[in-house]
């Protein structure tokens, strides 16, 4: 048995509890989705004990990546596009894993008054700007023959996109669960144009999430971000083993009714289709090619490397970026790697 040092018995003989040592506290944010949810079961849970959630709800990604930035936050879970952005203005956000693909819960859906895609020239669509749902939309258009540029992008949040197409000020927008169906219902004869289900977005990968750490954080930390990353998982494993419980937990935090939970995120435990299919440890570190074999839904080992090169591509043709760099500039491997290669 170890002495204890002349300090440590001072604060004994004063009443004061000595801890063998403190546990790591991390900072994560992510914004009010389901798919993200798996850091309140990772705290409520006590997943990984020498680790202390301390877990914020910011609507704005660009605000988390500011934070992070600025060394006020550590990890913040997000859609897995930013990290050509972040690499081109030399940003410290570091992609670290992509955390589960869409299956369906992303759609493109237009008002009443659009038969056609040439209908919206001209006309504001609705996504967030900087996000995914831009390029999805981008992508969509040029494929039915109207240029991003023939539109108006507004750059809105869910919640107020919703209410831009169901009060007219937009005549298309890109959704995800549950405020797609929200549109559906409040909108007559609004309908689907697109959705990440059908096998030309499957393969892809393009929308999905993804979970981002400082390059501070990750460097000066590299234990901590460790743990951070063995939460999350474990989180995603007890869910897979209890959906019922965990999707409780998750409605609770998020203060979404739980079925808008299982809207997204299913209530098997199992990809939902018209939701997202949740990757396990093994499955996010054969996508980042940190682990061999394929994970699954037909995506290839090592796939976010294309991933990187379809959204640099569409960044530098929406004017975000000004130059094309390799996927290590905004992707750091080393805390997957490390929780993997246990």
């Amino acid at each position: 048995m170890k002495k204890l040092t002349m300090t440590c018995l001072a604060l004994l003989l004063c009443g004061v509890t000595v801890t063998a040592s403190a546990k790591e506290s991390v900072s994560v944010s992510l914004f009010s989705w389901p798919g993200y949810g798996f850091w309140f079961i990772a705290r409520e849970k006590n997943m990984v004990p020498e680790l202390e959630l301390d877990i914020s709800i910011i609507e704005d990604p660009y605000d988390s990546f500011a934070m992070m930035s600025a060394g006020r936050l550590d990890v913040t879970s997000s859609t897995v596009e930013y990290g050509p952005i972040a690499a081109s203005q030399g940003s410290p956000v570091k992609l670290v894993a992509y955390t589960n693909p869409s299956y369906g819960t992303d759609k493109i859906i237009v008002g009443p008054q659009v038969k056609e895609a040439s209908d919206l020239v001209g006309k504001q669509v609705a996504v967030m700007e900087g996000g995914l749902s831009q390029i999805f939309m981008g992508i969509w258009l040029e494929d039915n023959g109207v240029a991003i540029d023939q539109v108006k992008f507004v750059n809105l949040i869910m919640d107020d996109a919703v209410g831009a197409l169901v009060g007219g000020t937009a005549a298309a927008g890109e959704y995800w669960e549950p405020f797609g169906s929200q549109v559906l219902a409040n909108l007559k004869g609004a309908r689907v144009v697109a959705s990440s289900l059908e096998p030309y977005w499957q393969e892809q990968a393009l929308l999905g999430d993804g979970m981002y750490m400082s390059e501070r954080f990750i460097s000066q930390r590299p234990e901590a971000a460790k743990l951070a990353m063995q939460a999350y998982f474990a989180a995603v494993d007890f869910w897979k083993e209890n959906p019922a419980e965990a999707n409780r937990i998750i409605a609770g935090a998020l203060r979404f009714p739980v079925a808008d939970v299982e809207a997204v995120i299913g209530a098997t435990g199992e990809p939902h289709e018209g939701g997202i299919a949740v990757l396990d440890l093994p499955q996010a570190a054969r996508l980042m090619g940190v682990l061999e074999g394929e994970p699954p839904l037909g995506l290839s080992n090592g796939q976010i490397r294309d991933h990187w090169a379809l959204t640099s591509e569409w960044w530098k043709k929406f004017g975000l970026i000004s130059d094309i760099q390799a996927p290590e500039a905004g992707i750091d491997f080393r805390p997957l790697t490390a929780v993997a290669g246990e």
